[in-house]
């Protein structure tokens, strides 16, 4: 099998349109058409929200997770949980019932496995993505968490197709790494109204490298990813193991600063990361 070749038929039927989302996907298209809106109101999007019972589920299980609710008072209404998560969180959370969705969108059960182990990165990436945002890059965290949340979008849709190109996960994916994650990625968020710089951030991500000292928000999301310990099925696959180019983290953030962020963090990124799993 060519894959590069498949890659770019897969990529060019995204980008004319012939995408197929989950039934869940229209939500978060109406969620972030009404963040987008300058009038939209805290009442509306509650409306929204509750209307959707996955995304009200998650909605309250993030705002009473630690990382969103330090003091440990939980909220049951619907409205006060998205006041606490901000509507940055609420577009990411969004996001996070589609991926789920498309987690389960593959018809073989070894298809299936590899997408609930990238779903298992994901989650991960995410919640530390938040956490570097706020104290080691300065970006901002709500769009490190969204870009977190989606960074591997073109994956789950790449895995929900490899039935219709036998061959194509167990073969060699060197060529997905890079261009073909880039481009399959930006077609499927940009079908899904995916936001300008988040978009410009994930190119960095799946093509460029991490700057010394991390800065950007696309080296956020690499730091992220090189940190989380659970790497990306895909990865391995393209035998570009993240893990195995022993990034030396001491040229990137100060070692001790970063290891000593990352233990105070470390039951927020827990937090977190059970939260958008449940």
């Amino acid at each position: 099998m060519d894959v590069n070749a498949t890659l770019n038929t897969i990529a060019a039927d995204v980008e004319r349109g012939n995408i197929v989302f989950p039934t869940h996907a229209e939500i978060a298209l109406r969620v972030q058409r009404l963040l987008d809106d300058p009038d939209c109101s805290l009442s509306a999007l509650g409306k929204v929200v509750a209307a959707e019972p996955v995304l009200h589920a998650r909605v309250l299980s993030v705002a009473n997770s630690i990382a969103y609710n330090p003091g440990g008072r939980a909220i049951t209404e619907i409205g006060a949980a998205i006041s606490r998560l901000g509507f940055g969180t609420l577009r990411a959370l969004a996001a996070a019932v589609v991926v789920r969705q498309m987690k389960e969108l593959p018809r073989l059960p070894e298809h299936r496995a590899l997408a609930g182990a990238l779903w298992e990165h994901t989650a991960h990436v995410a919640a530390l993505a938040r956490t570097l945002a706020r104290k080691v890059t300065h970006q901002n965290p709500d769009a490190a968490f969204f870009g977190g949340i989606v960074h591997e979008m073109g994956g789950f849709y790449l895995i929900a197709r490899a039935a219709s190109y036998p061959g194509l996960i167990e073969g060699d994916l060197e060529a997905w790494h890079g261009d073909g994650e880039a481009r399959i990625g930006h077609a499927v968020l940009s079908a899904l109204d995916t936001p300008p710089a988040i978009l410009e951030a994930l190119h960095i991500m799946w093509t460029g490298y991490l700057a010394m000292p991390p800065a950007s928000l696309g080296d956020t999301l690499l730091l992220a990813d090189q940190l989380t310990p659970t790497e990306s099925p895909l990865d391995a696959l393209a035998g570009m193991s993240r893990k195995g180019m022993n990034v030396e983290l001491q040229m990137l953030v100060d070692d001790e600063e970063l290891s000593e962020i990352l233990a105070e963090s470390a039951d927020e990124v827990a937090s977190l990361d059970a939260a958008l799993k449940a």
